[in-house]
């Protein structure tokens, strides 16, 4: 049976040392790859190789003028056919730069082939500097679409988070800050040195998607914990008590450029239905609704509910305010604990807003409409 190894990341000397390390160490692989970059021109690229080198190369056309449509479009019959041939055991599909692989992982699995495994290719000393930039994948010429919106950090920040293994190139530039940077983004991550580790074994290991994509999403994200080492620190801020959105957005500025990246999950006091996604990294903030909080749920809808979103909020339930809370993750070199957390519950309402009750909550100005595009 084939396996299928999705291997990603904008640090593309990394990624490359990762592909060719599996192609050395697992017999039977081939590694798959489409080039995204010559979109402009209509087309994308797809390369197939083994140890010894290329295999067959071709061309597919562009879909809806979308280079990763036109991925989508190709990868599955290429994967099929490589499994009908029953003469390759793992398929290392090496995503093109800005591909992000939690898209990649889903289409597969939907066609019923059998993901073992999304690794992420990581240069530590790499790790600051692309989490560090605003720029627009477009203006850095890795854009996958001509509407595409993303920035160098946003999306360097989702490939790293999505997968559970980091093929890690320690590059000589690395140095023990930029190792508890990674360490601290993504604790749960399975770490394998390029090229001595045994990445093989990494790439087989297995993969749940369904699973994978849960514990992304804001309301049952599995979010780092405090940590402190080497001049880095993640804080943790959580509270029961809303927001003031007009004190939040006043703060938005401030919160984004406190630290290399935060995500998390909030509510505001104009809003208490509504579950808000937090995620920021390289100054810029994307705040956007992500469901309803349980809470405001009737009890005859929770059985429409995915379990691990069901267990998420039993973990967190508060008598009054159930599963709506604040919690929010900043991790830095250099973090301002005490400043974020005083500049944070500055937001919140004070006990004269709060024991106002949320008829008078909902009157509050709604300063979240235009970033919500309410």
């Amino acid at each position: 049976m084939l396996s299928v190894a999705i291997v990603g990341g904008l640090h593309s000397e990394a990624r490359a040392a990762a592909v060719e390390r599996l192609l050395a160490t697992v017999p039977g692989s081939v590694a798959l790859h489409h080039d995204l970059a010559t979109a402009p021109d209509g087309q994308v690229v797809r390369t197939v190789r083994d140890a010894t080198g290329v295999l067959s190369t071709g061309e597919t056309p562009l879909v809806n003028d979308c280079a990763c449509c036109a991925l989508r479009e190709d990868l599955v019959p290429e994967l099929e056919r490589l499994a009908d041939s029953g003469l390759t055991r793992l398929a290392v599909v090496e995503l093109w730069d800005s591909v992000e692989p939690k898209a990649m992982a889903e289409v597969v699995a939907a066609a019923g082939l059998t993901v073992t495994s999304v690794i992420t290719a990581v240069d530590p000393a790499l790790l600051l500097p692309y989490l560090g930039n605003g720029d627009d994948l477009m203006e850095a010429g890795l854009a996958a679409a001509a509407t595409d919106q993303r920035t160098v950090a946003d999306t360097w920040a989702r490939q790293l988070e999505y997968a559970p293994v980091l093929a890690v190139l320690d590059s000589p530039e690395a140095d023990d800050e930029d190792r508890a940077l990674l360490a601290q983004l993504h604790p749960t991550a399975r770490q394998v040195p390029v090229p001595d580790g045994d990445l093989a074994a990494a790439a087989l290991a297995g993969f749940d998607a369904e699973a994978a994509a849960a514990a992304q999403h804001p309301a049952c994200a599995l979010l780092p914990q405090d940590a402190e080492a080497h001049g880095v620190a993640t804080y943790v801020w959580h509270r029961r008590r809303p927001f003031h959105p007009e004190r939040l957005y006043a703060a938005l500025e401030d919160l984004c450029c406190a630290a290399a990246r935060s995500r998390g999950r909030f509510w505001l006091a104009d809003r208490p239905d509504t579950l808000l996604a937090w995620d920021a990294a390289g100054g810029a903030l994307c705040v956007e609704p992500a469901g309803p909080w349980l809470a405001s749920l009737p009890d005859a809808a929770w059985e429409m509910v995915p379990p691990v979103r069901r267990a998420a909020a039993a973990l967190d339930w508060d008598p009054e305010h159930g599963d709506r809370c604040q919690h929010l993750v900043f991790t830095s070199p250099g973090l301002d604990r005490e400043g974020l957390a005083e500049l944070l519950d500055s937001c919140l309402l004070t006990d004269a807003e709060f024991a106002a009750g949320r008829e008078a909550w909902k009157r509050l100005p709604p300063a979240f409409d235009a970033l919500l595009e309410v």
